[in-house]
C-alpha cells in the first residue's frame, strides 16, 4: 500500500445479527425442510464492510443504529473486538436490533431476508454528530440498508470536504440523482446492476453497457467510476477513459454471503491508502475470493495474510 499510516475509512451502514441455516436446498412454498446446521453471526453490510476495512489495516469509524437489546450488546462488543470506532453507533430503546435470516445451500449460494429494525432509525442528526469523522476520512463507504436520506446527507458532507465516496447499492432500490451526484464509485453486483440500469447482463459486453448507463447518471467527472462485481466472473471497472475486466480467482466456495462486503471494505481501504483504482479493484477482487472460503459473513472478512496466500 502507498500510505504507510493507517488510512481513515468512515462507514455509514447497517448492523445486524445473522441467523444462518445450512440446508440441502431452499424450501418450496408451504414446505418445512430439515436443516443441516445453524449459526448466529454478527453482520449487516455496514458492520461487515467496516470489519473488512479494519482487518486490512484501516482506521475505521462506523456510524449506525442498534436496539437496546442482547443483539445490540453483541454487536457493540464485536465492534470493540475489531477495533472499530463505535462512538457514533447509537442504541435506541424504541426498536430492536436488525436481523437477517440466511439459507445457505451446499454450493455456497444463499437466500437472505433482512429485517432492518433499528437500522432504519438512523437520521441526518446522527450523521451531523459524526460530520468531522466523515470530513477527515479518505473514504466514505455507504450501502442501502439504512435510510437513503442519511446516506445522501453523509455523501454531501464528504463531497464538500474532498472525501472519496463509495456507494454499494445493496439491497437495490431506486437511487435519487441527488445521491449519485455525490458518489465517486458505485459498486453494484450483477442483479443490482440489472435493476438499476434496466440492462440484462448475460456477458461482459452487457456488463460494460449496463455500467455505462449507471455511470452516465453520476457526476460528469474523471474520477467517477462503476465497479461491477460479477461473482465467479470477477469484476468490471468502467471509468471515463477505460474499461477493464478483472478475472475471478479459482477457490473452493462454501458461503458467498460476505463476498461483496469483503470486496467493498478492501476497495475502500486500498483507495484510502493511495492506490490507483485498477490496483484497488485487483486487491478487492482477491478479498472477495478469500471471503467465500469461510462460512459466515463477518467471520469471512479476510486479513492481509489471507489475501496474500491467494496471490
Amino acid at each position: 500500500m502507498v500510505n504507510q499510516a493507517a488510512p481513515k475509512v468512515t462507514v455509514v451502514g447497517s448492523l445486524n445479527v445473522d441467523l444462518v441455516c445450512r440446508a440441502s436446498r431452499r424450501p418450496d412454498t408451504g414446505e418445512t425442510l430439515i436443516g443441516e446446521a445453524f449459526d448466529i453471526f454478527t453482520g449487516g453490510k455496514g458492520f461487515n464492510q467496516a470489519t473488512a476495512a479494519a482487518r486490512l489495516g484501516a482506521n475505521v469509524t462506523l456510524i449506525g443504529s442498534l436496539g437496546a437489546d442482547l443483539f445490540g450488546d453483541m454487536l457493540l462488543t464485536a465492534t470493540e473486538n475489531e477495533r472499530i470506532n463505535n462512538r457514533f453507533v447509537t442504541k435506541r430503546t424504541e426498536v430492536g436490533t436488525g436481523v437477517a435470516t440466511i439459507v445457505i445451500e451446499p454450493d455456497g449460494d444463499n437466500s437472505i431476508i433482512v429485517v432492518p429494525r433499528a437500522n432504519m432509525a438512523l437520521t441526518t442528526t446522527d450523521i451531523d454528530a459524526a460530520a468531522d469523522d466523515i470530513a477527515n476520512a479518505e473514504v466514505l463507504l455507504l450501502q442501502l440498508e439504512t435510510p437513503i436520506a442519511a446516506s445522501e446527507h453523509a455523501a454531501a458532507i464528504a463531497k464538500a470536504h474532498g472525501t472519496t465516496v463509495i456507494l454499494n447499492p445493496a439491497p437495490a432500490q431506486p437511487l435519487p440523482d441527488s445521491l449519485l451526484a455525490s458518489v465517486d464509485i458505485l459498486t453494484p453486483n450483477q442483479s443490482e446492476t440489472e435493476l438499476l440500469s434496466g440492462v440484462k447482463v448475460d456477458n461482459h459486453e452487457d456488463a460494460r453497457r449496463a455500467a455505462g448507463v449507471l455511470r452516465d447518471r453520476m457526476a460528469d467527472a474523471p474520477s467517477t467510476a462503476v465497479v461491477l462485481t460479477l461473482g465467479a466472473q470477477g469484476a468490471l471497472m468502467l471509468t471515463a477513459t477505460e474499461s477493464e475486466h478483472v478475472s475471478a480467482l479459482t477457490v473452493d466456495a462454501v458461503d458467498t454471503t460476505g463476498a461483496g462486503d469483503a470486496f467493498c471494505g478492501a476497495l475502500a481501504t486500498a483507495l484510502a491508502s493511495g492506490e490507483t483504482l485498477p490496483t484497488a479493484v485487483e486487491f478487492a477482487n482477491t478479498a472477495g475470493a478469500a471471503a467465500v472460503t469461510v462460512v459466515g459473513a463477518t467471520p469471512s472478512m479476510p486479513t492481509r495474510a489471507k489475501i496474500a496466500r491467494l496471490t
